[in-house]
């Protein structure tokens, strides 16, 4: 279930407190004693704090003990300026950082986003039977399919997406998106380049990573919820309504890595399995309540405790007046106290209507949720296809090694074209999709030609294996004209005849729509400068 509220908002107030050296790590351990005493109080009173009841209903393992700061760890703080750094100091850097990567609204489509939604399909669909038909082609490249006139002139989908094909006038296909794999490269080590913009360095012989640890790179979103916080009080990054996995690799490129936990997404995976299609009807919305027995009053007294300590602590109290340390802790007491978060997750309140437009399954439903999330202020929503990503394609996967049409006329197909299709026409209608960049893409396409083995998997007659060497991505909005096609694939679909795109480039592209530089410097877990990605602005998707 979804990440606790006490650890967001433990997690959004400490986030500039975050090291750059290794100094701020040893700074770090004796101003946090200081924060777990505030924000236990705050959000978990327990029987060392007046001996009061928890006032949030948390499910996880979030809750920090209130116990074990003594007077003594508090004085700590004072001696951090015989580092030659000091709290001020350190609040000054990032201030610095951030003013220097988010210069909003330039050329070339620089700043035109305010918010991603990025629609990650786990599990590599096949282009040439969704995105690229090639009805020219050998029967045993073009597949099954028939090819289908869209609402642009000149630009065909498959027939598989006649939904889509009436809202391309606001969507450019990249279809010309392509990479070398660095030896055998499955589905986990696709996504870690995909989602982090970083070659994976540990791959196993059978292609696949190890589980996220704290010394990965961060995925995209993440980078985006800490230059770039919301503007109101509300969760900066969500990724629903599952984990990206791959047989039992869970999450990797899923977490901020080596930011640190506070800029993790917020993980909103409601009970169920792939197969339930009526989970999203199971969001626990208790879980952003405070219970009956308090009031808000009472949780705005408690935040008080916090000048107790302040008070006492010049140096601190400068830090906060001077580097706005004390509007990071309003926002995210606020974001409990304003129940925004609560609001934009209860579908019930859409029309009906609305709900069947993006299609009663749950990829539909969190492309919705997406929407009302991005529309509360949520800066970045990673929806990811709800499936293992080699799971059975038979049921929910796109990992179509056999059996590749049936599922995808039948079922995987008419669940993406309800939801894409939607969203792009809801966001147009309401006014958002000039200001939100829509990404839909998948680690890899598949084969063009069909039963073959490229990834060292076995394939049956009617499959398609992994394909990183041409596949097509969407984009929209965001200040990127519609109606387009960029990029083009060679007659059978194998690789880039004009305009090849790095999933790099992908991200750089990101970067730059929302103004943060690609080109930002960041320190990794080891604190080595690295560029925040090494790819390339598209800047033909702008013009």
């Amino acid at each position: 279930m979804a990440k606790g509220i006490g650890g967001l908002v433990f997690g959004v107030a400490i986030r500039m407190l975050s090291g750059v050296y290794f100094k701020i790590q040893y700074l770090r351990k004796i101003v946090r004693p200081y924060y777990d005493y505030i924000f236990s109080c705050i959000a978990f009173p327990c029987d060392g704090c007046r001996r009061e009841t928890s006032m949030l209903s948390i499910p996880g393992n979030n809750v920090i003990d209130c116990d074990g700061v003594t007077r003594r760890e508090l004085m700590r703080i004072g001696g951090a300026g015989m580092l030659g750094i000091t709290l001020p100091g350190i609040l000054a850097l990032e201030e610095q950082a951030g003013a220097a990567t988010t210069n909003r609204k330039g050329k070339g489509g620089f700043g035109g986003a305010k918010s991603v939604i990025l629609l990650y399909l786990q599990g590599g669909p096949s282009h040439i039977d969704i995105w690229d038909p090639k009805p020219d082609a050998p029967a045993n490249v073009r597949g099954e399919f028939h090819p289908i006139k869209t609402n642009v002139p000149g630009i065909w989908l498959s027939e598989t997406m006649p939904l889509l094909a009436q809202q391309m006038d606001k969507a450019t296909l990249i279809r010309s998106v392509s990479y070398t794999p660095n030896g055998l490269f499955n589905h986990t080590a696709a996504m870690y380049q995909m989602l982090t913009g970083e070659q994976a360095d540990k791959v196993s012989p059978s292609g696949q990573l190890e589980p996220p640890t704290p010394a990965d790179y961060p995925n995209m979103g993440s980078h985006i919820a800490k230059f770039l916080p919301p503007d109101v009080p509300m969760l900066p990054f969500v990724m629903l309504p599952r984990p990206l996995q791959e047989s039992n690799v869970i999450g990797k490129a899923g977490t901020a890595g080596f930011l640190g936990k506070a800029f993790d997404p917020y993980y909103l995976y409601p009970p169920g399995d792939d197969t339930d299609q009526t989970k999203m009807d199971k969001i626990k919305l208790d879980d952003f309540t405070l219970r009956s027995e308090v009031s808000k009053a009472r949780l705005e007294r408690r935040a008080n405790l916090r000048t107790l300590i302040d008070d006492g602590m010049p140096d601190l109290e400068k830090a906060v007046s001077s580097y706005a340390l004390d509007a990071y802790y309003q926002k995210a007491l606020s974001l409990i106290l304003s129940g925004k978060a609560r609001e934009a997750m209860d579908l019930t309140k859409e029309p009906a209507a609305v709900r069947d437009r993006y299609g009663r399954h749950t990829f539909g439903q969190s492309a919705l949720l997406a929407r009302r999330l991005i529309e509360a202020g949520t800066r970045f929503v990673q929806v990811n296809w709800p499936s293992v990503a080699n799971g059975d394609p038979k049921t929910t996967a796109w990992d179509t090694h056999a059996a590749n049409f049936g599922p995808l006329k039948n079922l995987h197909c008419p669940k993406l074209d309800s939801a894409l299709s939607a969203l792009l026409e809801d966001l147009h209608r309401r006014g958002m999709l000039q200001d939100t960049l829509v990404v839909a893409i998948g680690e890899f396409g598949r084969s063009p030609r069909l039963g073959v083995s490229t990834s060292g998997n076995g394939n049956a007659p009617d499959g398609r294996d992994h394909w990183p060497y041409c596949y097509t991505g969407l984009v929209a909005g965001g200040g990127i004209p519609g109606g387009r096609v960029y990029g083009k694939s060679d007659a059978t679909a194998s690789s880039p005849a004009e305009n090849p795109v790095h999933p790099t480039d992908i991200l750089a592209t990101i970067y730059h729509a929302l103004g943060i530089s690609p080109d930002t410097i960041i320190y990794n877990h080891l604190n080595q400068p690295r560029e925040l990605v090494k790819g390339k602005v598209v800047a033909g998707l702008f013009a």
